[in-house]
């Protein structure tokens, strides 16, 4: 029994992805963004500045008003920051304006998370400084979540009207 678990625990090891070498194509971080109850994720790699949302392309987000909002990061950051690294975006739950803020953090949050891992600290502190310039909730998530209804009324401020006769 213990050959067969050396031997097993051997194949296994030889089956196993050696680890990438540094400076590849393997640079990558993965980041996330929060609005309400809205979570997307990022995942910043090394690239030809690609950027996808659950598999899309970014300029099919809907509804059209808020795809700016997307692309603010992008935007601010400038083409010769971004066009360094592929985005793909994952988002789940939550409404579309929650969505789309999520989004857009977790783009921010993962060009800072790269450049700090992979580039070097003055330039990871130059991108943040202008994204917290510009928009603070880009980097910092908002904690406001909805306030749970209680009994006694149809809201969770609102009591029921109260009669005397």
């Amino acid at each position: 029994l213990a050959q067969a678990v050396s031997s097993c625990a051997a194949t296994m090891d030889e089956g196993a992805p050696a680890p990438p070498p540094a400076g590849s194509k393997y640079e990558k971080v993965q980041c996330f963004g929060r609005k309400k109850t809205a979570v997307a994720v990022a995942l910043v790699r090394t690239g030809s500045g690609q950027v996808r949302l659950n598999g899309c392309p970014l300029h099919t987000v809907k509804p059209d008003i808020l795809r700016v909002k997307v692309y603010e990061p992008l935007l601010l950051l400038g083409k010769d920051r971004c066009k360094k690294v592929d985005i793909r975006l994952r988002v789940k739950g939550g409404g579309f304006t929650g969505q789309i803020y999520a989004l857009r953090q977790a783009i921010a949050k993962g060009i800072i998370a790269y450049y700090q891992k992979y580039i070097d600290e003055a330039s990871k502190k130059e991108i943040k400084d202008i994204l917290m310039a510009y928009d603070r909730s880009l980097i910092v998530a908002d904690p406001r979540r909805c306030e749970p209804k209680k009994f006694g009324g149809r809201s969770a401020r609102a009591r029921f009207q109260k009669s005397y006769r």
